[in-house]
């Protein structure tokens, strides 16, 4: 004879009792999150090169290679390409009537000029689908110092780079383009003076004028010790290494 079992312990019984899941309501779990890896950025191979161009048509020659680089799609091997200018400020005599009489009025008129008319910056991966690109173009020479497919012509210094590009950003010659160059040093840092009669010299950097709005290159003071004496001297900014 079966014995009856008390209604607690069926229920007992039916929790301890492995539970029977269908395939699919096993699908519809959700998976464990897993956090992806972040990418690792990789080095950027583009250098800065200066092409050579006919003189007069620098703005139709970069309009062309940026067209091209978009239908050939070469944009993971292209970075910039700016016209180096830079802005001059003229003073004009303008006549005017005031109350009757003829007076003249100097007139302040800032203006935009090519740093080197014939010639274009360019930062790319140089390899021989960018060389053909440029080379193909109406109206580009070659880059600057390139002998051959095979050997890749001499890239820009840092120093040369930002001397031909600070102050440009926003210049209507290369609007619209990244063109950024900073100081690698500020107020209170020490400094070695490059060239100069001070060559050499180490001091200081007391004071920094950024006189970019007026298309000039930022002036350093820096004060350097001549016979026990400290002495400011003032720089361009490019004539300084942070030490």
């Amino acid at each position: 004879m079966i014995e009856e079992m008390s209604e607690s312990e069926s229920a007992l019984a039916l929790e301890d009792a492995p539970v029977e899941t269908s395939s699919e309501e096993s699908a519809t779990e959700p998976a464990s999150s897993v956090t992806p890896p972040e990418p690792v950025e990789e080095p950027s191979n583009k250098r800065w090169y200066v092409v050579k161009v006919a003189s007069g048509r620098e703005e139709t020659i970069k309009a062309t290679i940026l067209r091209k680089v978009k239908i050939d799609n070469l944009e993971p091997f292209f970075g910039q390409i700016v016209i180096p200018v830079e802005r001059i400020t003229e003073i004009k005599k303008v006549k005017e009537v005031k109350n009757g009489e003829k007076i003249t009025k100097e007139k302040r008129v800032v203006k935009e000029r090519k740093k080197f008319p014939g010639y274009l910056m360019a930062e790319v991966e140089f390899n021989g689908e960018i060389l053909d690109l440029f080379r193909n173009t109406p109206g580009v020479g070659d880059f600057v110092g390139a002998t051959s497919r095979e050997k890749p012509p001499p890239p820009m210094s840092e120093l040369d780079v930002q001397r031909m590009l600070y102050g440009m950003q926003g210049g209507s010659a290369n609007e619209g383009k990244k063109v950024q160059v900073k100081l690698d040093f500020e107020k209170g840092d020490k400094v070695r003076i490059r060239e100069g009669a001070f060559a050499n010299y180490e001091g200081e950097v007391k004071m920094i004028v950024d006189t970019k709005e007026a298309g000039e290159t930022p002036k350093v003071t820096v004060e350097v010790q001549v016979l026990g004496r400290p002495v400011p001297i003032e720089l361009e900014y490019w004539q300084v290494d942070k030490i």
